[in-house]
């Protein structure tokens, strides 16, 4: 039987099919402990790390919030707290994962400041500089098209994190196919598939795959619920596999 077969049969999948190993590389979580909403302590993170391997994970590239003055994360922060994740993580046994970071830059008005101070941004994916970020959920912003371009401008490739839970584009499917079309890159929160966050996101996410305007999935962790909720609920859910199929760009990273 495939693996395909196992995981979405009608029979409860065995326990060694319940693997995100496809994708290779998760690049959406709040795993760095004590620099957003994610994980406090380096002994939660180290628990995160080890469910993540365990589903199948061989890269992690860590986003932590970077908003206003709420998380005023720097560059700097960042790979200090990911230096001391990966020698935290070395102590406790966890080998073969490779741990990286970069951050997910809030649309505020602080954001075109930093965007006019590259080394004030972390980029994930090499060469190719993807660079993270989301909005208001519920307040469409008013300079979303400014802020893409002036990205794509700067030689950044603009990637908005999980769409699907932008209330304010419910009803507007069009502006998120123009916005792909624009030359922004989407990535679905795995999450969304099982209904975590509502019942519209999930309507949404479902959508982007059935047009295949999905370029990358994300666990989006913080805590332990929404790896219970990935193993337990996503894993079952038949779009995981229609996701799965698209020409992702998670195992280039």
């Amino acid at each position: 039987m495939s693996f395909f077969s196992k995981l979405f049969g009608e029979s409860a999948p065995p326990a060694e099919a319940a693997s995100l190993a496809a994708l290779e590389v998760d690049m959406h979580s709040h795993l760095l402990p004590g620099l957003d909403d994610g994980a406090e302590t380096p002994e939660q993170a180290v628990e995160l790390l080890r469910q993540l391997q365990g589903l199948g994970y061989r890269k992690l590239i860590m986003t932590p919030h970077v908003m206003g003055d709420f998380y005023r994360n720097t560059p700097e922060g960042i790979r200090g707290a990911l230096a001391a994740l990966e020698s935290a993580a070395a102590k406790a046994g966890i080998t073969g994962l490779e741990l990286d970071c970069a951050a997910e830059y809030y649309l505020d008005e602080h954001f075109g400041r930093r965007l006019e101070q590259p080394e004030s941004l972390l980029t994930f994916g090499g060469a190719r500089r993807l660079l993270l970020f989301e909005t208001s959920y519920i307040n469409e912003p008013f300079n979303l098209n400014e802020s893409i371009f002036n990205m794509q401008a700067a030689g950044y490739q603009p990637v908005l994190a999980h769409p699907e839970r932008y209330t304010y584009l419910y009803g507007r499917f069009e502006e998120l196919e123009r916005l792909r079309e624009q030359g922004v890159m989407l990535q679905v929160n795995l999450n969304s598939l099982a209904g975590y966050y509502s019942g519209g996101a999930k309507r949404v996410a479902e959508k982007l795959i059935d047009a295949g305007l999905v370029d990358l999935l994300g666990t989006d962790t913080h805590h332990t619920k929404h790896l219970d909720t990935l193993r337990t609920k996503t894993l079952a859910m038949p779009y995981l596999a229609k996701a799965l199929a698209l020409p992702l760009l998670n195992n280039t990273l």
